[in-house]
């Protein structure tokens, strides 16, 4: 196989190639913002740019004069809609578009187009407050988005620095007010949420028309500040202004000045807290101590420690009644059991074999030590023992 090197194309080929691709594509319907409008004087031909509002991109696209007068006037930035279809110029290698009908979009039609956006973006959650993130007390580093030496810059810094004047600032500047907006917006706020020492950001500009603000409802900023992992501000034109990026920023400060106020906190203000809680804990910790030296004066204006054997002398004729109560009811109880007993024991005396002896009784025994109960039971000459009161006698039975 010979190699390609050896039979490269020609520039011309080439070029004739890609005419051939381009003049086979049909007519399409494109719409941007014309950057550029370019009238040459005599010539029927009238050139211009058409630039994407959502990146830093245009091309190139030309138009007869009739079609331009149609819809004339036509001013620069004016947002369009054009049926074109693509051209290939082989000698210069450049690509144009031929525009067959223009049409500007209204007013209308772009508010219906925002609208349509903002449900989207509202049913998605953008807008929800629970995905909101609480702005930093006292932030480090303030990061702000605002046009090119523009007021609104300055309101926000100047306003920040009078109430915090340590506060430090990575200041973007950028264009915000025509189709670049989008694009150099984006990229300063991918660049500052990168950087870890920015702990707020803050986009801003001043106002302006309807047109001028719509950079900041653009779908690709609005879905780059969704995703930012640092809070966003949005101090966007004046109060009465409504673009779609103060309902997804974390916070939406009606004009720049409010901004600048709302990032950090007022020191003078901060001084003041600080005093006025130093005061009240100083009256706090006095009153307490004020409290409790009552409350030990109050323990020692009472009797019992003016008199401390008082309370003893009282406990001590407490325990002595209670000792002689005690000893009373023993000694009550002893004599009754003592009487208790002396009453059995003239009972058992009373009951007892040794008091029928002391009668004149007497027991009488056989040898085995069986006592006698009837005559019967003995026999003639049997050896019987007598038991009496005091003493025992042998005897003989007859």
């Amino acid at each position: 196989m010979p190699d390609p090197s050896e039979t490269p194309f020609s520039v011309r080929a080439i070029s004739e190639r890609i005419g051939v691709i381009i003049d086979s594509l049909d007519e399409v319907w494109i719409e941007g913002e014309l950057s550029e409008i370019n009238v040459r004087p005599g010539s029927p031909t009238i050139f211009m740019r058409l630039r994407d509002t959502s990146a830093d991109m245009s091309i190139s696209v030309r138009c007869f004069k009739n079609v331009f007068d149609s819809i004339a006037p036509l001013e620069q930035n004016a947002r369009v809609v054009i049926r074109s279809k693509p051209t290939w110029w082989t000698k210069n290698g450049s690509l144009s578009f031929n525009i067959s009908e223009i049409r500007q979009v209204g007013v209308g039609e772009l508010m219906a187009r925002l609208e349509a956006l903002k449900n989207l973006l509202a049913e998605e959650g953008l807008f929800d407050l629970d995905r909101k993130r609480p702005l930093p007390f006292l932030p480090n580093v303030v990061g702000l988005i605002c046009g090119r030496n523009s007021d609104a810059g300055k309101d926000v810094v100047e306003n920040a620095k009078r109430r915090w004047p340590g506060v430090q600032f990575e200041i973007r500047e950028v264009a915000v007010a025509n189709a670049a907006a989008v694009a150099e917006v984006s990229a300063a706020l991918a660049e500052l949420d990168a950087n870890p020492k920015v702990n707020v950001i803050i986009i801003t500009r001043g106002g302006g028309s309807f047109e001028d603000l719509l950079p900041f409802s653009d779908e690709s900023l609005l879905r780059l500040v969704s995703q930012c992992q640092t809070p966003i501000v949005s101090a966007i034109g004046h109060e009465k202004d409504s673009p779609l990026l103060d309902l997804v920023a974390d916070w939406r400060a009606s004009t720049p000045t409010d901004a600048g106020k709302r990032v950090v906190p007022d020191m003078q203000e901060e001084l003041s807290r600080i005093s006025n809680l130093q005061d009240r804990a100083d009256r706090f910790i006095q009153n307490r101590i004020d409290f409790e030296v009552a409350k030990i004066k109050g323990f020692l204006d009472r009797q019992i420690m003016r008199e401390p054997l008082t309370i003893i002398s009282s406990r001590l004729e407490i325990i002595k009644g209670l000792s002689a109560r005690s000893f009373r009811s023993m000694s009550g109880a002893l004599a009754i059991a003592k009487e208790e007993i002396s009453g059995l024991r003239t009972q058992v005396r009373t009951l007892s074999p040794q008091a029928t002896l002391d009668r004149g009784y007497s027991v009488v025994q056989k040898s085995d030590g069986s006592v006698l109960r009837k005559a019967s039971d003995v026999s003639a000459g049997e050896k019987l023992r007598l038991r009496l009161a005091k003493g025992e006698v042998a005897a003989i039975s007859e």
